[in-house]
């Protein structure tokens, strides 16, 4: 199932990445077909065990294509790690996927889809499994993270950014097996331009 979810990003963005740079390449005056912009900021994040609550970094990079059908889609690799870690527990994690957001002035909303890895760190001695025969102290864990927001644009370069995601992390402490994490991250982005001329979009 994972591995399929990670199959069909790969070819969506694929797909997307191909046509919209053949596109590209039949407009005179199409430049910069893939844009690279590179984001940090604060995440908050409330972590699902109990009342666990982090606060740490995020920071990552998009790779942008042109348009596809109004839609601009973009590879997206990132991470987050904390540096306040509460007193329940602790998340970290690297993850990787497909974005699609939409302009409106200076306004960007959008959404993704991220696959990932990430690691659980319980705090105060460890967490006790729900049959109380084992204390961990970490567990390591694939990291599925469906979610959204906006950039505002400030200039051509800089946009500030606000967002939240809902990740799914595999535990052996929960009777679930698994918890579902809510990180809210506000911050900054910073677009490069290669081609030196015009805006950058």
């Amino acid at each position: 199932m994972k591995l399929r979810i990670n199959k069909t990003i790969s070819v969506l963005f694929t797909a997307m990445i191909v046509i919209s740079v053949a596109k590209a390449q039949s407009s005179p005056t199409a430049t910069q077909p893939l844009r690279i912009s590179a984001f940090g900021g604060a995440t908050g994040t409330f972590t699902g065990l109990e009342s666990g609550k982090n606060l740490g970094i995020t920071a990552g990079i998009d790779l942008t294509a042109r348009p596809f059908y109004s839609f601009y889609p973009s590879l997206e690799v990132r991470g987050t790690y904390p540096f306040a870690e509460g007193h329940i527990d602790s998340q970290r994690n690297i993850l990787v996927g497909l974005k699609v957001e939409k302009f409106y002035d200076r306004l960007r909303p959008y959404a993704d889809i991220l696959f990932g890895r990430g690691s659980i760190h319980y705090e105060n001695g460890g967490f006790p499994d729900p049959s109380n025969t084992f204390l961990y102290l970490q567990s390591p864990s694939n990291v599925l993270s469906v979610g959204g927001g906006a950039d505002y644009n400030l200039t051509d370069r800089f946009a500030v950014k606000a967002e939240v995601q809902f990740q799914r992390y595999s535990t052996p402490v929960t009777v679930s097996g698994y918890l579902y994490a809510k990180p809210i991250t506000v911050g900054l982005v910073y677009r490069f331009d290669f081609n030196h001329r015009g805006h950058v979009r």
